[in-house]
C-alpha cells in the first residue's frame, strides 16, 4: 500500500470483513490510505465477493482471504483473521462500511494502547452519514456520545451490561489480551464485540471508549430489518445467559434510551413519534422473541434471522422449501400491514407523552 510521511506501526494489522462491499468501498480504501499511521498489515477477509472488492483491495496493495460464504461468523471469522496476524501486537478491526474521514483515527486510538498497558479493548465514536434520519442521528448520539470513558471490572457494578458495550464495526484489540481469554468465541449468532468485552473485564482488563476516534457510520432499517437484527439480539442474550448474569441485564438501559428518543424527537420533529413509538415496539417483540428460540422450529429461526449460517450447523429439522416461503410472505405481510395500521394507534400514546417531557 502505497503511503508517505506516515507514522510507521509494524505491530498493527488492520483487519474488515467484506462481501460485495460495492460503492462506499473505494472511499474506505481512500479513508484507510489517509490516515497518519501506516499499519504493518492489511488484511481483507473475503466472502466470495461477486462484485470488484477483492480487485479493488489487491490493487491498493492488501491481502485478501477468501472464504465460503456459508463459513462465515461474526466471531469464527474475527478469530480467523488474528490467528492470520500471529506478529501483530494490536488488532484493528472494522467493517466495510465504516469510514474513517478523520486522518488521525488510526493513531488517537493506537495511542490508548501505548499509555496503557492493561487496555485490552476501544472502539470509537460512530458518526452518522450525511442525510441520515433523525431517528438514526440519536442512536449515533445517544450510544456514542462526545465524552471517552474507561472501563474494568468494577464497572460492572454501576453500569451492569453497558460496561460490557463494544463495537466492532470500528473496534481494536491487544492481541495478548484477546489470546488471554481464548479469542473471539466461534460460534455466536451476534454481538461478538460485546461478549469478548465482557470477557476481557472480568478478566481484569480495560475497554476504552474513544471518542476522541471516529468513524463514519449508521443505516436506514425498515423495520422488517429492525424486527430480525432484534430477533438476532434476543438469541445471543438467551444463548448466554450465564455471561448476562455474571455482568447484568440490559432492561435498564433499555427504557433510558427510549426515553431519551422522546425528548429528541419532541424538540425536533414530534411527527416522527409514532414511528419512534412503532419501531421500539417491533424492538422488543422481536428481542423477546429471540430470547425464546429453543420454542421455535429451527428452520422459522432460520428464516426470521439475518443470520443464517448460524442455523446451518447441527440443523435437526427438514427443509421445507414451500413452507419456509410462504412463511416469510405472511411474515413480510404482517409487518407491512403493522406498519401502516399501527403507526395511527400509536401515536394517540406518544404525542402525549412527548408533550410532558
Amino acid at each position: 500500500m502505497y503511503m508517505k510521511n506516515k507514522i510507521s506501526r509494524p505491530d498493527v494489522a488492520v483487519i474488515v470483513l467484506t462481501r460485495n462491499a460495492g460503492r462506499l468501498w473505494p472511499e474506505w480504501i481512500s479513508a484507510i490510505q489517509n490516515q497518519t499511521v501506516e499499519a504493518g498489515r492489511y488484511l481483507v477477509i473475503d466472502s466470495a465477493s461477486e462484485d470488484h472488492t477483492a480487485e479493488l483491495a489487491r490493487a491498493a496493495g492488501m491481502e485478501v482471504q477468501s472464504i465460503d460464504p456459508r463459513d462465515f461468523s461474526h466471531g469464527g471469522t474475527r478469530q480467523l483473521a488474528a490467528e492470520l496476524c500471529p506478529d501483530a501486537e494490536l488488532l484493528v478491526y472494522l467493517t466495510q462500511d465504516a469510514l474513517l474521514k478523520q486522518a488521525d483515527s488510526l493513531a488517537s486510538i493506537l495511542a490508548r494502547f501505548d499509555h496503557d498497558p492493561q487496555v485490552g479493548l476501544a472502539y470509537g465514536r460512530h458518526l452518522p452519514r450525511p442525510g441520515a434520519d433523525l431517528l438514526e442521528c440519536h442512536a449515533r448520539s445517544f450510544t456514542y456520545p462526545p465524552e471517552a470513558s474507561i472501563r474494568d471490572r468494577n464497572s460492572f457494578r454501576s453500569m451492569g451490561y453497558r460496561a460490557a458495550f463494544s463495537s466492532d464495526v470500528y473496534a481494536v484489540y491487544r492481541a495478548r489480551a484477546l489470546r488471554s481469554i481464548g479469542g473471539f468465541p466461534q460460534h455466536i449468532i451476534v454481538s461478538e464485540d460485546s461478549y469478548v468485552a465482557a470477557r476481557l473485564l472480568l478478566a481484569n482488563w480495560k475497554a476504552v471508549y474513544a471518542a476522541e476516534s471516529t468513524v463514519e457510520h449508521s443505516h436506514q432499517y425498515s423495520l422488517l430489518q429492525v424486527f430480525r437484527r432484534y430477533f438476532d439480539v434476543g438469541v445471543f442474550h438467551a444463548s448466554e445467559q450465564p455471561l448476562m448474569q455474571a455482568v447484568g441485564m440490559p432492561d435498564r438501559e433499555a427504557w433510558v434510551y427510549v426515553r431519551s428518543l422522546i425528548r429528541y424527537l419532541a424538540q425536533r420533529r414530534k411527527l416522527l413519534l409514532p414511528l419512534a413509538a412503532l419501531q421500539t415496539l417491533v424492538k422488543l417483540l422481536a428481542f423477546r422473541l429471540g430470547k425464546r428460540y429453543q420454542q421455535l422450529p429451527r428452520w422459522l429461526c432460520a428464516m426470521i434471522s439475518v443470520q443464517k449460517a448460524y442455523w446451518e450447523e447441527g440443523r435437526k429439522s427438514p427443509s421445507i422449501p414451500l413452507l419456509q416461503r410462504g412463511m416469510q410472505e405472511c411474515l413480510t405481510g404482517a409487518v407491512a400491514s403493522f406498519e401502516k395500521g399501527a403507526a395511527r394507534g400509536v401515536s394517540l400514546i406518544a404525542t402525549p407523552i412527548a408533550e410532558k417531557l
